[in-house]
């Protein structure tokens, strides 16, 4: 009966995702997005540590019962598998928007468009390299990025299982990628840990 109850949340959770008109609001509501991807990370290796980062620490209990749950369920059997993935995937995003006191309307799906600056800015991310990024945004705003960019890449090869060291990371990337949008030039001396939609 348990199980039942925890597919039948997650069955709904799914329905009200497929159902409920949306548009894009944010980088981390797609399935292609970075919480995702670390979410599907920690469900393929039975590790939470690689999808904590993007929590709030004293979020971690609520995600650690959620994430139990779904690894007893996709046990059930391969469509048990799939609603147990995306319940844990749905809660997943919706309690790191939460920490960012941003709504949450639900996963978007695999090839929703984002805007160019953020795909770019990844690019960087996961290259090394700042240049075409450059290219896109206004030259006053370049000695910010460059700044922003270098943090981001001193702290990207964290340890798994460090979630601090994680967290970190995830705070300077999320400050990377919001000010390569352009939603954070007027305030970039500020701490952006807190409200950053991204």
């Amino acid at each position: 009966m348990y199980l039942l109850i925890v597919m039948l949340v997650a069955l709904a959770a799914f329905a009200a995702v497929v159902f409920y008109p949306r548009r894009v609001s944010a980088h981390c509501d797609t399935m292609d997005g970075p919480t995702v991807k670390d979410g599907k990370l920690a469900l393929e290796r039975n590790d939470l540590n690689y999808a904590l980062k993007w929590i709030a620490a004293d979020d971690t209990e609520e995600l650690r019962k959620i994430f139990a749950q779904s690894i007893k369920v996709r046990a059930l059997g391969p469509d048990a598998e799939d609603l147990a993935d995306r319940f844990f995937l749905e809660s997943l995003v919706r309690i790191h928007r939460a920490g960012e006191g941003a709504p949450f309307e639900g996963l978007k799906p695999s090839g929703t468009p984002v805007d160019e600056k953020i795909v770019v800015a990844d690019k960087c991310v996961e290259t090394g390299v700042l240049g075409p990024l450059i290219e896109l945004v206004v030259p006053n705003a370049v000695d910010e990025l460059k700044h922003r960019f270098a943090k981001v890449m001193s702290l990207k090869n964290y340890d798994p299982d460090d979630v601090g060291g994680g967290r970190a990371y995830v705070q300077a990337y999320v400050s990377f990628v919001k000010f390569a949008e352009g939603e954070d030039h007027d305030h970039h001396r500020h701490d952006v840990h807190g409200l950053h939609h991204h």
